[in-house]
């Protein structure tokens, strides 16, 4: 899996919730959201892509 990819939606969907030049999330942050996506498709590899992001972003914003 393309982590790039990853991050670039996972920016994507911070656009959703704050403005396009702001972002809530740090590097180290980034790094640890993108290492439980890639767990997350590796234990569920018929889990579409969009949707585990969507998932982890909303659960880090909320959480």
């Amino acid at each position: 899996m393309d982590k790039k990819l990853i991050v670039k939606m996972i920016k994507n969907c911070f656009k959703q919730y704050y403005e396009a030049d702001s972002s809530p999330i740090g590097d180290k942050e980034l790094e640890e959201l993108v290492t439980r996506i890639l767990q997350t498709k590796d234990e569920d590899p018929t889990a579409d892509l969009y949707e585990v992001v969507n998932d982890m972003v909303y659960d880090y914003l909320t959480g």
